[in-house]
């Protein structure tokens, strides 16, 4: 029986083979079991480098069980087991045996390798002339003083306002607010890796909108009421929201 991975799978006998288009590229092997119901076998999966290759195999581990009690006499459950590691943008995953998509029962461990993760470390406000407002407090927590005067200083940062026709016809207004944010390479023991790498600085226009935006205004969905852009060099509120 062939194993399914994805939209773009070849079949050679026991073996699936897809390469990825999406992005997805992780390092893993891990050897699974059915999963009591449409998969009565094992498989053995390998990824790397955007390639992905399944061996189809004999039941040599099986499912997980266990019994269901219900007032009309129960039912079994069932489900895959999984061993081995998965390595996807710097998150390592180990596989430990029962799988349930459940936190509270799912036999996994996983962490983020410290030398691969970026952390962050400033957050700044800018005035109407692209000059440095103020810095934040990085990290502050709800209800410190830190966060007060997070939002003190929000408060006190001079905006634009611009106002424009929404695709109804309805006239809304836009306040506009630069910020910018900055991430250092490493973290933990691993900070020193920052020596090697220019940082990620990220300059975007914050948009509050009087209303709501947007086709689904008015619905159960609900229309925009504030989100960012990415701001180009040299840009200013104008220029950003007219691009916007």
């Amino acid at each position: 029986m062939h194993i399914r991975w994805g939209d773009d799978d070849r079949y050679f006998g026991p073996f699936t083979y897809a390469r990825d288009t999406h992005g997805y590229r992780p390092i893993a092997i891990v050897l699974g079991s059915g999963d009591g119901d449409d998969y009565p076998g094992c498989r053995l999966r390998m990824s790397a480098f955007g390639h992905t290759l399944i061996v189809a195999l004999p039941p040599i581990i099986k499912p997980w069980r266990r019994r269901v009690d219900t007032p009309r006499g129960g039912y079994w459950d069932s489900g895959e087991r999984e061993y081995g590691f998965s390595l996807s943008e710097g998150h390592l995953s180990v596989k430990l045996g029962r799988v349930t998509n459940d936190s509270r029962t799912e036999q996994t461990w996983g962490c983020f390798l410290p030398w691969t993760q970026w952390r962050f470390v400033r957050h700044s406000l800018y005035g109407l002339d692209g000059s440095l407002f103020a810095d934040l407090p990085v990290h502050a927590r709800w209800g410190t003083p830190e966060c007060e005067e997070e939002e003190r200083l929000r408060s006190a940062c001079p905006t634009v306002a611009f106002e424009f026709d929404d695709f109804d016809g309805e006239r809304i207004t836009a306040v506009t607010k630069i910020e910018e944010r900055a991430w250092k390479f490493g973290t933990g023991w691993f900070k020193w890796l920052s020596v090697f790498r220019q940082q990620k600085i990220r300059r975007s226009l914050d948009l509050r909108f009087s209303s709501e935006v947007g086709a689904r205004k008015g619905s159960w969905k609900g229309g925009t009421i504030g989100h960012g852009i990415n701001m180009l060099p040299g840009e200013l509120h104008e220029a950003a929201f007219r691009r916007y």
